[in-house]
């Protein structure tokens, strides 16, 4: 079985790329054959995995635009079975180029649909945006994986995001669905979080993972390193955490 996965939440700075470059990072450790996809203009998560997003040849933009082979463009990250469509400034202007294309919506499906059969599991880190290129990967996906801070207005957007998922649903994507629900930046010492895990709890139903990533200096530090925090510092909070959310994401898929 393959499986494609968007990393989605409109809201910046909840852990989407710390979620994306982890848990790609665990499941390829367990031996899954692994592909993230960053489409965020930022190009965050090839710096995460110790790439110079200046010094690339070409990126997903040219997949995307400029019709190159995605197979040309993957590159290696420093783990055995994890490899990356990467991204950089190039996409930023992508969404204004693709807005004449026919079926713009579906540039990045029919991208990855060349290069699906060599992976177990691709992962997409989206752009925290509800534009053209999220709309590319919702569309690609078979479901949506959504990081959530327990931090206050958590749930603000949420309506939004998921109307979102809903329209994609309902006129590209029939069989989108939701993945799962994570909790990040979870502080047990305050009230506010264990205020946040209920609502979001009442609102996802069994979607949220009891996993729940902590609030942890380690993880906030490791991409500025370009280490994911397996590299940075195994023995972290942070790791053991991104340890147990790649189990227990293995386990719903019946593995």
């Amino acid at each position: 079985m393959n499986k494609i996965v968007a990393v989605f939440n409109q809201k910046g700075g909840v852990g989407k790329t710390t979620t994306a470059l982890n848990l790609t990072t665990a499941l390829s450790l367990k031996g899954y054959r692994i592909l993230t996809v960053d489409i965020d203009p930022q190009g965050n998560a090839g710096s995460g995995f110790g790439l110079d997003k200046t010094d690339m040849k070409q990126s997903v933009y040219d997949a995307l635009i400029g019709e190159a082979d995605p197979k040309n463009v993957i590159l290696t990250t420093g783990y055995e079975n994890l490899h990356i469509l990467p991204s950089n400034v190039d996409l930023a202007g992508s969404e204004v180029e693709m807005a004449s294309m026919p079926g713009r919506e579906k540039k990045l499906k029919n991208c990855l649909d060349q290069v699906r059969g060599y992976y177990d599991y691709i992962f997409i880190d989206c752009p925290p945006s509800l534009g053209l290129l999220t709309i590319n990967a919702l569309t690609a996906a078979d479901s949506v994986l959504i990081p959530i801070q327990c931090e206050f207005y958590a749930l603000e957007g949420v309506s939004q995001l998921m109307s979102t998922i809903e329209l994609v649903k309902n006129s590209l994507n029939p069989t989108l669905e939701i993945e799962g629900v994570l909790l990040t930046m979870f502080d047990s010492r305050t009230n506010l979080s264990g205020e946040v895990m209920q609502e979001v709890r009442e609102y996802f139903k069994d979607k949220v993972y009891h996993t729940m990533i902590p609030r942890n200096v380690r993880l906030a530090e490791a991409p500025s390193f370009g280490k994911t925090i397996f590299d940075y510092s195994f023995n972290s909070k942070g790791s053991k955490a991104y340890q147990e959310f790649a189990d227990e994401f293995e386990k719903r898929q019946g593995n």
